[in-house]
């Protein structure tokens, strides 16, 4: 029987499965790795708005991360909408435990939307930064998150590059600074710097499509690269033609385009 590698999200549930979980165990499957799951908050949400929020208790946050741990060890990890201190205070204490045996752990902020809102409350920010992001391989914050890790404004490939590497020396992690909101380019760059290894990794802009789930998708598929035993290196570029190709595959549900991961695992 074929064994499958085996990779968790930690992250909130979206009602209207284009982002959240449900992103990441559409990305997982597709790229042939089981996905598991602690759900961190419930949303109710289409792709038009966010209605409302439930969080869960940070102890049953918890709960999940242990029991998938004991039965269904995860060759990697990654998180996404953690939502506040106390549920990220928990995170990072599951893992401080592990030790050394922690496994791949890539970060997805989530502090700050497409839109510009703020998801994390100024209290649960400072959690993520002195509790958790010490203990990522890699985090992959959008250009608006590494504005604010950065605390300034970037506005170009050179600001992208820099904030890596300050990222990187500042939390001893690996960092993949999206950049495709920057303006007046051409193609979506984004920059990853390892401490030895700088990548600067473009793709045509697809336009007219809806970008909701991208980032969670994206993280989910550099997670299942990283769960088959890839170097992050190799996961991070496959992981951009992945997001590439879900992107310029988008298919419609009722009156919105949603990422197409199925078709982007088997590129032409």
């Amino acid at each position: 029987m074929k064994s499958l590698p085996i990779a968790l999200t930690i992250a909130g549930s979206d009602s209207g499965g284009g982002a959240g979980v449900q992103a990441d165990l559409k990305t997982f499957a597709a790229l042939g790795v089981h996905g598991t799951t602690a759900i961190t908050c419930l949303t109710a949400q289409n792709p038009r708005r966010v209605i409302s929020i439930q969080a869960a208790r940070p102890a049953m946050v918890r709960a999940q991360i242990e029991a998938v741990f004991e039965e269904l060890r995860p060759m990697a990890v990654k998180t996404g909408m953690l939502f506040n201190a106390a549920i990220i205070r928990e995170i990072a204490r599951c893992f401080r435990e592990l030790g050394d045996a922690i496994p791949p752990l890539i970060i997805d902020p989530v502090m700050i939307a497409t839109s510009g809102a703020r998801l994390l409350q100024p209290a649960a920010i400072r959690a993520m930064q002195e509790e958790l992001l010490p203990l990522a391989t890699l985090l992959t914050p959008n250009l608006d998150e590494a504005g604010a890790l950065m605390d300034r404004k970037l506005t170009s490939v050179d600001d992208l590059r820099l904030a890596a590497r300050k990222i990187h020396q500042r939390f001893h992690c690996a960092t993949l600074v999206k950049g495709g909101h920057l303006r007046g380019l051409r193609e979506a760059v984004d920059v990853f710097f390892d401490g030895r290894t700088e990548l600067l990794l473009s793709a045509p802009f697809v336009r007219g499509v809806s970008t909701h789930g991208t980032g969670c998708t994206y993280s989910a598929a550099i997670t299942a690269y990283c769960a088959q035993g890839r170097k992050l290196a190799e996961a991070v570029p496959l992981a951009k033609k992945f997001i590439t190709h879900a992107i310029a595959r988008s298919l419609r549900a009722g009156k919105h385009s949603v990422l197409n991961p199925l078709d982007a695992a088997n590129p032409l």
